[in-house]
């Protein structure tokens, strides 16, 4: 299976502060990621979207540079891989859809992703679930 991961469920697998339902489902993500017939394509942008969490949250003090580590080498286990496409999308296909359901740039280009490649995504983001649904893609679902 494939799949478009967003950075908030990427985060919740190192943060662990969202709402249990919201854990629950980061969680069964991850363990279908952990699995070798998952992969999942993220837009260029999920790497910086994911340092910038973990610079913030260490600045904070809410998690260590060990931490964030750790977290990294965890993440490059996984078969994560970033679309080659996203910037030849950001001004066209990814800017109307921030338009027409009112999400930033960074949130359209992951549902940009999703429907270009018909992948179901991955996300704890309200706006976006919304915007998915409306734009007519699936969101994942544990089996």
């Amino acid at each position: 299976m494939n799949l478009v991961i967003d950075a908030s469920v990427t985060m919740t697998w190192l943060l662990g502060d969202a709402k249990a339902p919201d854990q629950a489902y980061a969680s069964t993500v991850l363990a279908a990621m952990a699995g070798t017939a998952t992969a999942a394509t993220v837009p260029v942008t999920w790497g910086l979207e994911v340092a910038n969490v973990l610079a913030r949250s260490e600045a904070r003090g809410f998690t260590s540079e060990a931490q964030s580590e750790a977290f990294l080498e965890m993440l490059a286990s996984l078969a994560i891989d970033p679309d080659s496409s996203t910037f030849a999308n950001a001004l066209s296909t990814t800017l109307q859809l921030a338009r027409r359901y009112g999400l930033s740039a960074y949130d359209a280009s992951y549902l940009e992703v999703a429907l270009r490649l018909g992948l179901p995504l991955a996300t704890l983001d309200g706006e976006l679930i919304r915007a998915a649904r409306k734009a007519g893609v699936r969101l994942f679902q544990a089996d």
